[in-house]
């Protein structure tokens, strides 16, 4: 049979300019399935043009710490920041996209799934947010070693694990071929100086069983995006990092290998 591809992403963040892309790349791809990892809203403009495209396009998403948080009309994203200064700009991107998401698509962000289950040439795969354990956990390439990543992936009766919530895409084959992927984010820049927006798509082959898992960096019409950003009085620090690939915000969570690694 021949493999069969699937592709996965997450942290829309109201960009649906990467997410038309993103759609457009993978149907190009031949994916015979997309699957979105949640945070539909946040730090972009225009969240109510982020869902007719997913409803379109058959999109199967899952519920992230942004979607509950909006759906259930609270006060916060639920995001998991501690520093006063990461939680500044958390609360100036979630005021702007709970006063702008239409009530009418609260009830769809209600009943997102919190996981998304599924078997992929013969292996378990699970699908989660920040973790399975906690929607708002933030699992960093640095910080998170083989030995935990095994005990989470037995924990949770998974062979591939898919996850999103830090923005920065990442990828571990485990010793016992486990696999294990943070798919980054395309609503915004992976911190890395690139104006490129990041997703993964997943191989499946029926043949031999393999699952691997290649992360694609897509282009699309960021100078559009950092205009309509400034039309909306969206803050300027979110502005640069459009247009320049560097994070300027939410900084103080990074650990100090990613952190190094950026401009800030």
């Amino acid at each position: 049979m021949p493999d069969v591809k699937y592709a996965v992403f997450g942290g829309v963040y109201n960009n649906y300019l990467a997410l038309e892309a993103t759609l457009a790349d993978a149907r190009r791809r031949g994916c015979a399935q997309t699957y979105c990892l949640g945070d539909l809203g946040g730090f972009g403009p225009h969240p109510e043009r982020v869902f007719p495209l997913l409803c379109e396009h058959r999109v199967v998403v899952m519920q992230g710490n942004y979607d509950h948080s909006i759906g259930h009309d609270l006060a916060d994203c639920g995001c998991g920041y501690t520093d006063p200064r990461d939680n500044h700009y958390a609360q100036l991107s979630y005021a702007y996209t709970r006063d702008h998401t239409p009530a009418a698509w609260h009830p769809f962000l209600r009943e997102l799934p919190p996981q998304l289950r599924a078997t992929w040439a013969g292996k378990r795969v699970l699908m989660a947010h920040g973790s399975p354990r906690k929607v708002n956990e933030f699992l960093w390439e640095s910080t998170s070693p083989d030995a935990f990543l095994a005990r989470l992936l037995d924990q949770h009766q998974a062979d591939v694990l898919l996850v999103t919530h830090t923005g920065i895409p990442w990828q571990r084959r485990l010793p016992d071929g486990r696999l294990v992927v943070n798919v980054g984010a395309i609503g915004r820049p992976a911190n890395d100086g690139r104006t490129e927006v990041w997703y993964c798509v997943i191989t499946a082959s029926d043949t031999d069983g393999a699952i691997t898992a290649e992360l694609v960096p897509i282009a699309y019409d960021w100078p559009r995006l950092a205009s309509e950003m400034r039309h909306e009085g969206i803050c300027a620090e979110f502005i640069e990092t459009v247009e320049t690939g560097w994070w300027t915000t939410c900084l103080e969570i990074l650990p100090t290998k990613e952190r190094a690694k950026g401009r800030y």
